[in-house]
């Protein structure tokens, strides 16, 4: 059922979109001509010229925001998605603004208090949207506003679907009860949800009760029963969604693509795509650059170090496998003694190592040797956070014993990682790396790689299982 609450939810964001707009402009305004953080030279205009753009600006914000999806009523949506729509939105309607602006003849607007404007529309716009939102939230946890929804079959997936619901009332969704037609369920419940009927009375229960959505999550051999159900659903006026029996399948969120007009199930989707990866690797750049800067003399002094300790390289290339499998030389500071593998092959390094040097003990105590791999975030062969990469050799053979092993190498391999501030790093448990690493993939946003970061520095490079 399309609720009127969701189109007073839009109304409600559009409004508070106008007013944050207008009141960037005034306080711009303010901030380039009242407060003069840059002095003015050429005169201070008048308020009204900039207070004639209300109109235009109250009417262009909600055409380009409503077509960057800014008024679609997801209740799941990130705030770092929606955080990074409001910036390309507002710079695209910023455009616009000053290109219209052009047409008043006699005028010039201040470019400074475009710029300015822009910053603080962007704040004050995604500010009130975190308000609604919170108050949404509040209210829905509350039981306020609610949709109420039936579930058709009470089987595992059902009991999933459930579960979720239980776990995360702010998505205002209520559960009254299952369907199904298994004699073994009738007069069940589950999480104190009763089976109320079979699927051949859903329509029925969804007028009786007044349910606004319909979830069919029924087993793959139940597909006539579905198509029952979704006939007779279908004269009714309650929202259906179909969740489709995949969850065996289901490696990280799975999500629907369209393939000229054939809905199709993306099982191995990431969250890692589109403009979160572009805000990721101009993280990577940024800092890696910022950091190759700033410990130029570090590396220096050790890559001196390593010269007088004895004949050799200065760095040490070792093939890793990467993003999508593709193979790249890791950088390292040579630790061990030349041709270390030559007699015993890829192999683990060991606490009291022989191959290491002595300077190379002190190097892999504290991770010194894995600095310049910064050079490898730079060039886009790594990133900061992420799986580590391991040597071909390994991976041959950790993919025949874990079938979801590969799957790490759908994101780039980083220098540090969830698994690695955990303490899975070195000679430990694979099952449990690979656990972290999958958490880290399905699980990833810009605040995790942050925490991540934080928790590396925090901690120290030192860690009992480098050697």
């Amino acid at each position: 059922m399309i609720r009127n609450s969701t189109r007073r939810i839009a109304v409600l964001l559009a409004v508070s979109d106008v007013g944050a707009t207008l009141a960037a402009l005034g306080a711009a305004y303010f901030l380039r001509f009242r407060a003069e953080i840059v002095p003015v030279t050429k005169g201070i205009p008048d308020a009204s010229s900039y207070y004639r753009l209300f109109p235009l600006m109250a009417v262009l914000w909600p055409i380009v925001y409503y077509f960057y999806g800014l008024y679609q009523v997801r209740r799941n949506r990130s705030r770092v998605e929606e955080g990074l729509s409001v910036f390309v939105a507002t710079g695209l309607a910023t455009l616009l603004l000053a290109g219209l602006a052009t047409f008043y003849r006699g005028f010039s607007y201040s470019r400074l208090v475009l710029l300015f404007f822009f910053g603080l529309d962007v704040l004050f716009v995604f500010a009130g949207r975190t308000a609604i939102r919170r108050y949404l939230e509040e209210a829905w946890r509350h039981g306020v506003n609610v949709r109420l929804v039936l579930v058709v079959g009470a089987g595992r997936l059902g009991r999933a679907l459930v579960d979720k619901f239980l776990e995360h009332p702010e998505a205002g969704l209520r559960a009254i009860g299952f369907v199904d037609d298994a004699p073994e369920k009738r007069s069940t419940s589950y999480r104190g949800l009763p089976v109320i009927g079979t699927t051949g009375d859903a329509a029925r229960i969804v007028d009786e009760r007044g349910v606004d959505t319909v979830f069919m999550a029924l087993p793959l051999e139940a597909h006539r029963a579905m198509l029952s159900v979704l006939k007779d659903v279908g004269r009714t006026v309650a929202d259906v969604r179909v969740v489709p029996d995949l969850l065996q399948y289901i490696t990280f969120r799975a999500g629907i693509e369209d393939f000229d007009g054939l809905p199709v199930v993306h099982l191995t989707q990431v969250p890692l795509t589109g403009w979160m990866s572009l805000v990721k690797r101009t993280l990577d750049v940024a800092i890696s650059a910022a950091a190759l800067a700033v410990l130029s003399p570090l590396l220096g002094a050790i890559a001196l170090a390593i010269r007088l300790s004895g004949r050799g390289p200065v760095l040490y290339r070792q093939r890793r496998m990467g993003l999508d499998g593709r193979p790249f030389d890791i950088l390292k500071f040579r630790s061990m003694v030349v041709g270390a593998e030559e007699e015993s092959g890829p192999t683990w390094a060991s606490e009291d190592d022989p191959r290491r040097t002595r300077l190379g003990v002190l190097l892999r105590a504290w991770s010194l040797d894995e600095l310049p791999q910064l050079v490898n975030v730079f060039r886009g062969e790594m990133s900061l956070v992420g799986p580590r990469p391991e040597r071909p050799e390994f991976v041959r053979e950790f993919k025949e014993k874990f079938p979801q092993y590969m799957l790490r190498h759908r994101v780039r391999a980083g220098i540090t990682g969830w698994a690695q501030v955990h303490g899975w790093r070195g000679n430990t448990s694979l099952s449990k790396r690979i656990e972290y690493d999958l958490y880290y993939i399905e699980n990833w946003s810009l605040s995790l790689d942050i925490k991540i970061l934080w928790m590396t520095l925090r901690h120290g490079l030192r860690h009992r299982n480098a050697y």
